[in-house]
């Protein structure tokens, strides 16, 4: 069995999450991996695709046409080599979930959707029901197409690997969506998706003054990501690229603060992963800790300067 692994890149990097597809790409059988990289200027990506550990075949497409991320031409672009694979992955994000449905569609088969374990090279678990229910899938199609929740799977070596590297030809622009515009926010801390550390605030926080005046300086300690609830970013406390939960982004970090967050359905689908969980929060009852390896039933705007304190 060939699997083909469809590569994310930002500035002709490597996402963090290709490498834990890749992982997720060698549980589904013991053929070749083959990496997918498109884009323009995509060296540095094709040579960092080609050292990852267990790839044995990087694919180089070379075209402006799939820079911008466009999913009617991604989706082309993977057909025109899906007829040679058992498997096709991507990463769960934004992207892969707009491309993988109509890659499926087109094959006429089923897609899998965020897979957290491969069981055999046909047979998948995925969480549902906003992660309160794991179903196990078995696909007896031709070609299985499918999405991997990276935080479920260890990130596959990024060096030890020599695969070889094949050219093939972009196939245009299909010209049913165009790129109108990019807005790029850089940030000083860790990506969210990758953080081992994150802080999180919720509606508790009260406003966005003290949501960066409160959980800011703990964040600095340790060297963390901020995170936020739904309620937070509806309220304008915190921006919508630090949501956290099963509408925001999935992590799982070694280290989970949470702080003034009651606990969501949603939330907590999106925090299952984090290797140990904090919960600080007045309420008692609040439903983050019936999941809280450890929970502090306390005034936050006490409880987080009296822990910076104590860093």
């Amino acid at each position: 069995m060939t699997v083909l692994v469809i590569a994310e890149s930002v500035a002709a990097r490597l996402r963090p999450e290709t490498l834990s597809t890749v992982t997720a790409a060698r549980a589904c059988g013991s053929g070749d991996i083959h990496v997918l990289v498109a884009g323009a200027a995509s060296d540095e990506a094709v040579m960092a695709a080609g050292a990852i550990d267990g790839v044995t075949k990087v694919i180089a497409v070379e075209a402006a046409t799939l820079a911008d991320n466009l999913a009617e031409n991604w989706a082309a672009q993977v057909l025109a080599l899906a007829p040679a694979y058992s498997h096709i992955l991507f990463p769960a994000s934004a992207i892969g979930k707009s491309v993988a449905p109509r890659v499926a569609a087109k094959l006429d088969v089923a897609q899998i959707s965020d897979i957290t374990r491969v069981i055999e090279p046909d047979t998948f678990e995925r969480p549902t029901y906003s992660g309160n229910v794991i179903a196990t899938v078995q696909s007896s199609d031709p070609i299985r197409i499918i999405t991997v929740r990276a935080t479920s799977f260890e990130p596959a070596a990024a060096t030890g690997g020599s695969a070889a590297i094949e050219s093939a030809e972009g196939l245009g622009d299909f010209g049913k969506s165009s790129f109108v515009g990019r807005e790029i926010v850089r940030r000083d801390r860790p990506e969210l998706t990758a953080a081992k550390v994150i802080v999180a605030g919720g509606r508790g926080l009260g406003s966005e003054e003290q949501f960066n005046h409160v959980l800011g300086p703990l964040a600095d300690k340790l060297n963390a990501s901020l995170g936020a609830s739904m309620a937070a970013v509806v309220e304008g406390y915190a921006p919508n690229d630090w949501q956290v939960g099963q509408t925001g982004k999935i992590v799982a970090p070694e280290l989970y603060i949470a702080c003034g967050i009651s606990g969501s359905v949603q939330h907590l689908a999106g925090i299952r992963g984090a290797k140990v969980i904090v919960a600080i929060n007045h309420d008692e009852e609040a439903p983050i800790f019936s999941i809280a390896d450890y929970g502090l039933v306390a005034d936050l705007f006490e409880a987080v300067p009296e822990l910076v304190k104590a860093l």
